[in-house]
């Protein structure tokens, strides 16, 4: 997986799931009692795990400031480890393993696309337990790399995590990212937000989706095989982000220390919402042109542009009068010379934003204004 060319970095991503065999991630489980959803939200710490009465918190990161003494700080990491850990489970499935976070009561799960893949069924581990349980999918959503899977017979102690808002995420805030990597369950490690708003393409190689996602979360904490799913976790102990992707060196053929990605905790709620709900994702938030196309060649062999195979009927392309045969060479200033450039300028926008698309048509360059659609 490639960074976007405008960060100008020599290298690629890694998602942060493992490959079979080689690392386990953390697993979660789902309930049928019939609850409408409205569970979902703050949670009280205890030792334990198991929900109880309102417990005394050390002040989280919002009200430590710059000036806490470390006792205090180190008290805050515990008691948000406590308070979320037993949140974060580990996901099992035929090809490989991932973590999850329990969503809400009825036993709802959400974690990554790629870690559930092709999979209807998995084994689910509690952080509470080692027993499995089984789960089965509600949905996938691999263009924003989500899920959401459900157990089938979800434990009454089942302890949802609370998700925070993304937009009073701060560069330099403390995180910690819990998760399974390389197979050790219920691990914690800590660093801060490094950059907010990053947009990163994932491959397809090794069970990616392929798809660019934007508003991401640059993290130091170590993201690692195993971590995919689980959870990035501020001191006020609500989930921020979900660890999805890890940078790596391709001249030295390890991971980049210190730079990780996460979906944030908005766009995780806002589609996840919508898959338990409907059982799909009616409104995505991601920007589309609405065409099929494929990269072309130039003379030289170069990447040339993007040929229009199919307009969608009634879609942003149709609307403006792109058709079949026009070779799209620009987005706004942006050249789109591969679908790849024109995936990741896509993934800056929102539906209903309007760019201009120049395009090629019959050796005659034409620049038009197009309203985006939605995926």
């Amino acid at each position: 997986m490639s960074l976007p060319r405008a960060y100008g970095l020599p290298w690629r991503l890694r998602r942060a799931a493992p490959a079979v065999g080689c690392v386990l991630a953390l697993l979660a489980g789902c309930s049928s009692d019939g609850s409408d959803g409205s569970d979902r939200g703050t949670v009280t710490a205890s030792a334990t795990g198991a929900e109880s009465g309102p417990a005394t918190r050390t002040p989280g990161a919002s009200e430590l400031g710059g000036g806490g003494d470390g006792p205090q700080v180190q008290r805050a990491y515990e008691e948000t480890v406590r308070a979320v850990l037993p949140s974060v489970v580990q996901i099992t499935t035929g090809g490989g393993l991932g973590s999850g976070v329990v969503y809400d009561r009825r036993g709802h799960i959400v974690t990554n696309a790629h870690v559930v893949g092709d999979a209807r069924a998995f084994e689910v581990t509690l952080a509470t337990g080692n027993a499995t349980l089984p789960a089965r999918l509600v949905a996938s959503f691999p263009p924003q790399d989500l899920a959401v899977i459900r157990l089938e017979d979800p434990p009454k102690d089942l302890k949802p995590a609370e998700f925070g808002d993304s937009g009073k995420v701060r560069i330099g805030q403390i995180v910690l990212a819990m998760g399974s990597p390389l197979g050790l369950s219920g691990s914690v490690t800590q660093g801060i937000v490094s950059a907010l708003d990053r947009t990163v393409g994932e491959g397809r190689r090794g069970g990616g989706t392929g798809a660019t996602i934007g508003n991401l979360v640059q993290t130091s904490a170590a993201i690692n095989p195993g971590n995919s799913g689980g959870a990035l976790v501020n001191l006020d102990h609500q989930v921020i982000g979900v660890p999805t992707l890890a940078a790596a060196d391709p001249e030295q053929g390890a991971q980049a220390a210190g730079i990780g990605f996460a979906i944030p905790a908005s766009t995780v709620t806002h589609i996840a919402d919508q898959m338990i709900e409907h059982g799909r994702v009616t409104q995505s938030g991601k920007a589309a042109l609405g065409i099929s196309g494929r990269t072309v060649l130039g003379p030289g062999y170069e990447p040339a542009g993007i040929a229009v195979v199919a307009v969608t009927r009634g879609g942003a392309a149709a609307k403006a009068g792109l058709r079949a045969g026009d070779r799209i060479v620009r987005v706004d200033d942006t050249s789109t010379a591969t679908m790849s450039a024109l995936t990741d300028v896509l993934a800056r926008h929102q539906p209903g934003d309007r760019v201009e698309v120049t395009y090629d048509r019959r050796g005659r360059e034409r620049t038009v204004s197009v309203r985006l659609g939605e995926l």
